[in-house]
């Protein structure tokens, strides 16, 4: 069978969840003896915006757009007939037997009819939000609040502070760069991109006094609330109309997008698998203090300050008896970290670096305790799993699909999304009785393989095909 992958993003320079997913996916699929194709994007104001280059990567053939972002109007984030035709190519020149999405973010919603009108059948693994929410996907309010429920008047003011598109200074900038690389090979890319990032930090000190005055806010404010209902409306009726199979890890996920409108006939829960073979042979060793540990981007989604809040908050002596770690990138958000490390040194939090995989497998066999606690709705993410298998109990926030991951009392805790203080009497629980940590039966959590998955996978694809054929024979 010839499959198509379609991600927004794809190692190696992008490895977070999704990436890996596809990237892992793809693998399995190769080894199972299918043919594997990737159709995927990245943003390098070195090339021309829009064009296309081939590459390889573990075996898969990756089919690279470069999007950097030149958007004229915000309806480009989610229609872009550029996209549409560069995929549309790649379709026709790779003649897949089936297309399997797993995001749609820097492409186009039309790429979903693109592969419909070859007669191709389609399926579409939700990852996140990005579906209903026209920030990333995140469910997150500019303010960092968190959108139980979307609200098209909030969005309009959400996405008046959103930096969706490279503003015409930087567009005229990465074309000159893109056009002195074609005429001499030289890459002044990188060197543009550090220097962005510093113009961005300094801009973003004096933000609030270059607002335009209110009722340009509200005219703005008005249009992007016009635009989120449009958004909605299209990406509702190209996924009803082209997809046949939904894939979710998580149930939270698949539940909040059936209410969102998928149907629930189509819908099928798959949760993400997990390389056990990385963890079979772990050895635990055991630490004079409490080990504490976080692992993830240090972003504030990922909420690393509520926990060292928490931590802050523990008696000095639960403190001498316990060690907290922050493992992971630094470089996302400075001025989030800049602060973080503040907080972190009053109270002997120490941080510990990015981990490649192998490094992952070693911290987390030297951990006690895993604590995960994120800020907006977690899917199913891969940490938790690595986790678990390596017998590492997690302390996770919840709602979102972490609490379908995290046993109350048997593979660890949960506690209330955002919450330091319930985060701190757990962790004084634990730090004062550290046998509940013995008690628990990590063991006990059951986690499917990446060939699992991709076995199930395949028979899905083998599903819609039949249904396809079935179909054009009546």
């Amino acid at each position: 069978m010839r499959v198509l992958l379609v991600s927004h993003l794809f190692p190696p320079d992008h490895d977070a969840g999704t990436e890996r997913y596809t990237a892992e996916l793809g693998q399995r699929l190769l080894a199972a003896g299918h043919e594997v194709s990737v159709f995927t994007t990245t943003k390098d104001i070195a090339r021309p915006d829009m064009s296309v280059a081939d590459r390889t990567f573990e075996g898969l053939v990756v089919r690279e757009l470069v999007n950097n972002l030149y958007y004229e109007d915000f309806s480009e984030t989610w229609r872009r007939p550029q996209a549409e035709r560069a995929f549309a190519d790649w379709v026709d020149e790779w003649r897949p037997d089936v297309v399997h999405f797993q995001h749609l973010m820097y492409l186009s919603a039309g790429c979903l009819g693109q592969a419909a009108r070859r007669g191709l059948p389609i399926l579409f693994t939700l990852h996140d939000f990005w579906l209903e929410c026209p920030r990333f996907g995140q469910l997150l309010h500019a303010d960092g609040s968190l959108c139980a429920t979307v609200d098209f008047a909030r969005c309009g003011t959400c996405l008046s502070d959103f930096d969706w598109r490279q503003s015409p200074v930087w567009r005229r900038t990465g074309r000159a760069i893109a056009g002195l690389r074609r005429r001499t090979g030289l890459n002044l890319g990188p060197l543009a991109r550090a220097a962005g990032r510093q113009l961005r930090r300094r801009a973003g000190a004096s933000s609030s006094a270059s607002q335009g005055a209110p009722s340009e806010g509200q005219d703005l404010a008005a249009s992007f609330e016009g635009q989120a209902r449009e958004r909605s409306a299209e990406l509702r009726r190209a996924v009803l109309e082209h997809v046949d199979r939904f894939i979710s890890p998580s149930r939270f996920l698949l539940e909040r997008l059936q209410a969102w409108g998928l149907p629930e006939q189509s819908c099928v829960h798959l949760p993400t698998g997990i390389e056990l073979d990385r963890f079979a042979f772990t050895r635990r060793v055991p630490g004079k203090r409490l080990r504490v540990s976080f692992l993830g981007t240090l972003v504030p989604v990922k909420g690393a300050h509520i926990l060292v809040e928490a931590w802050a908050a523990l008696d000095a002596k639960q403190r001498e008896r316990a060690e907290l770690t922050l493992y992971g990138p630094r470089d996302h958000a400075p001025e989030y970290v800049a602060r973080l490390e503040r907080e972190a040194h009053c109270v002997g939090v120490q941080f510990g670096g990015v981990l490649d995989r192998d490094g992952v497998s070693r911290t987390l066999a030297n951990t006690d305790l895993l604590v995960v606690p994120s800020t907006w709705y977690e899917n199913r993410p891969l940490v938790v799993l690595e986790a678990l298998a390596s017998g590492t109990p997690v302390l996770a926030s919840k709602p979102g699909g972490m609490a379908e991951l995290v046993e109350e009392g048997v593979t660890g805790w949960c506690f209330p999304m955002g919450d330091a203080q319930a985060l701190c009497r757990r962790l004084a629980a634990i730090i004062d009785e550290p046998e509940s940590l013995a008690a628990l039966d990590v063991a006990s959590a059951d986690l499917p393989t990446w060939d699992a998955l991709a076995q199930r996978t395949v028979e899905l694809y083998d599903e819609v095909l039949r249904a396809r054929t079935a179909g054009d024979a009546t």
